[in-house]
């Protein structure tokens, strides 16, 4: 469902925090809106669902002018996420995923069926979490139930209010990637808001800069990236463009196939003579999930006892997901001093593996462009 802002205007009294703002906001995209903070992003967005009045201009939604719809219809059928989550705190997660259609009269077994479904979707476990209130979750599985909330009604658009932002890194990394396997699922059309270019360029499909309520440029994150419009986006960006370019790329494009593995259930014997015959130094471990346990290095397996289960002596190591940017390998690869990472999805099964090699032959590829431009000039 696209939405079109046609000259849109917000006065606070003589003050402008919204001028003139334009744009075509594409249906089934992520668009963000990123700029400094007081340049009219959060404004932007809450007039979509008409919870800021507009000054002047017009809202057009998937045909339809905004002042034609009721308003308190309008804000049901818009999902909203915000940074501070906004759970009721004396109702369950069943509860709180279940407010919006319970408000539009869903049948009770249909409710019961969406909340089990979004929970899933978000990749929390319904039978562990529909009877917990939020202070008994921690604060990513808190806002995973806030993405749920929002999408309870199955709406076309999605509000975002900087809905990551209060989570710690290693976390908001992890939901970020489990967000674009949700998007892909689902296909909404959505509208961002963050203050962080990382993640703009790594959710975005199309990046919206903002400054003194304005839109300074709006393209897709590829060109944001490549060909800044103003000092003010180059400032945005930084000065290292190999680095943002990495930031483009996912590991799923040059992630390796997934390598031969091994069972928890196998002996340490069994996998010694199956790694050395291989020339192997270490092999992932799966359980019967498909999923991820660990390691076993070869001097590990020949130091242990022959019988022992290779599950007892695995060793744990960092992850990666499919959706995660070559930048966000190459910091976790150097972390754990490792020069291959295994690629993991959502749910922790096993897709693939990322080289440091390959990650480094990418960095080359953009600085070759880079240096080529200066060496013509």
């Amino acid at each position: 469902m696209a939405i079109e802002l046609k000259n849109i205007t917000k006065k606070y009294g003589e003050t402008l925090a919204v001028d003139d703002f334009s744009i075509l906001i594409p249906d089934n995209k992520i668009t963000v809106f990123i700029g400094p903070s007081g340049c009219g992003k959060t404004t932007t967005m809450k007039m979509i669902n008409g919870l800021i009045k507009r000054t002047d201009g017009d809202i057009i939604i998937n045909g339809s002018h905004i002042d034609e719809w009721d308003p308190i219809q309008l804000r049901r059928q818009i999902g909203y996420v915000i940074q501070s989550i906004g759970l009721f705190p004396h109702y369950t997660i069943y509860d709180n995923v279940a407010t919006v259609p319970r408000l539009l009269k869903w049948d009770e077994g249909k409710i019961k069926e969406r909340v089990y479904e979004l929970l899933e979707l978000v990749n929390l476990d319904p039978a562990e979490c529909v009877d917990k209130y939020p202070a008994q979750l921690s604060g990513g599985q808190q806002q995973r139930v806030g993405v749920a909330r929002g999408l309870a009604a199955d709406p076309d658009i999605l509000l975002m209010d900087e809905p990551f932002g209060a989570i710690d890194p290693i976390n908001r990394e992890q939901i970020q990637d489990s967000f674009l396997e949700i998007q892909k699922e689902i296909q909404k059309t959505i509208v961002f808001v963050t203050h962080d270019i990382h993640e703009a360029i790594k959710l975005g499909d199309y990046i919206a800069i903002l400054d003194e309520g304005k839109l300074v440029q709006f393209d897709t994150a590829f060109s944001v990236v490549n060909t800044p419009a103003t000092p003010l986006v180059e400032d945005l960006l930084g000065s290292d463009r190999a680095f943002k370019g990495l930031e483009l790329l996912r590991v799923k494009d040059s992630m390796s196939s997934v390598p031969p593995t091994l069972k928890g259930d196998q002996t340490a014997g069994e996998a010694a003579k199956i790694m050395a015959e291989k020339n192997l130094s270490y092999k992932f471990v799966l359980n019967e999930k498909d999923q991820l346990l660990g390691y076993v290095s070869l001097k590990k397996a020949e130091a242990s006892s022959p019988e022992i289960a290779v599950k007892e002596i695995i060793q744990d190591i960092e992850t990666i997901q499919p959706n995660s940017t070559l930048l966000e390998a190459m910091n976790h690869i150097f972390a754990a001093a490792l020069n291959t990472l295994p690629v993991v999805d959502s749910k922790n099964r096993l897709k693939g593996k990322i080289r440091m090699k390959t990650v480094l032959g990418k960095i080359e590829e953009i600085a070759g462009d880079d240096t080529s431009e200066d060496d013509e000039a």
